[in-house]
């Protein structure tokens, strides 16, 4: 029996003959490097204060997150709502008390939604620029009142890609109450009290976009719950422009939300 033996030598000169390098893959030619793989650019547009710890929970978040693709990139500053740099980003979330902003600014943000990328105001962010009909109206309702407590919320669209997954938790935070709502929304879930059902969580679209809204977060014990950021990675995807979503080939939506994903 003939014994064929093989030197690393030969086996580059026969894997050259093939127009092809070890490690290289089809279709890449040689000396290229292959692409990084596409994320989810996300602009977490925060604030400089210890009360709605922004600094501390979006670095929680991103950990909590780190096996998905998406990329965070945070900022407090609010020069930052300019069309040049929101052109960078598929995503917007804010997680902040700013009570004002500028009418570029606003426009820049409803022309970023509107254009077909993603919005995901948390929390306090509904009551964000309170001199903006325009921005309330965007959110979905603002900010009223709240006491706080420890409650778990009725989910009412369960099977809303956003909600798949997610089962009924109890969590403390704030009872967030709002006023100046905007029906034009699909409520996914309510806090029931003795005063009746609270819209809690809700989608809704602007123009080409998509908007996902909770009041969950005023706190670490919201941020660093499992469901809370399933919840979040969930709309994360659901809220990402339809382009991206066909570069990462998420679509259906509703077999990525449902894969199993461990926290």
């Amino acid at each position: 029996m003939t014994k064929y033996i093989m030197t690393a030598g030969t086996l580059l000169i026969f894997a050259l003959c093939l127009g092809r390098v070890p490690g290289q893959t089809p279709g890449q030619t040689p000396g290229q490097t292959q692409a990084a793989p596409r994320k989810i650019e996300i602009l977490f547009l925060g604030h400089n204060s210890v009360h709605h710890n922004s600094a501390k929970f979006e670095p929680m978040l991103k950990d909590a997150l780190a096996s998905e693709p998406f990329n965070f990139t945070y900022t407090a500053d609010l020069k930052d709502l300019n069309d040049a740099n929101l052109a960078k980003y598929d995503e917007l979330m804010i997680y902040a008390n700013h009570t004002k902003i500028e009418p570029e600014q606003e426009k820049a943000l409803l022309d970023f939604v509107a254009g077909g990328k993603g919005f995901l105001p948390l929390h306090s962010a509904s009551f964000c620029f309170q001199n903006s009909p325009a921005y309330i109206a965007l959110v979905g309702a603002q900010f009223e009142r709240h006491k706080t407590g420890e409650f778990v919320a009725d989910i009412v669209k369960p099977d809303h890609p956003a909600m798949l997954g997610i089962q009924p938790f109890q969590v403390w935070d704030e009872t967030y109450v709002h006023t100046k709502h905007n029906n034009d929304r699909t409520v996914l879930m309510e806090r029931v009290d003795e005063t009746g059902r609270e819209p809690w969580t809700w989608v809704r679209t602007h123009g080409k976009g998509r908007v996902f809204y909770t009041a969950y977060g005023h706190d670490e014990r919201v941020w660093g719950h499992p469901m809370f950021q399933r919840l979040v990675r969930n709309a994360i995807l659901w809220t990402a422009p339809q382009a991206v979503r066909a570069q990462l080939k998420l679509a259906p939506s509703e077999e990525l939300a449902a894969a199993v994903w461990i926290p």
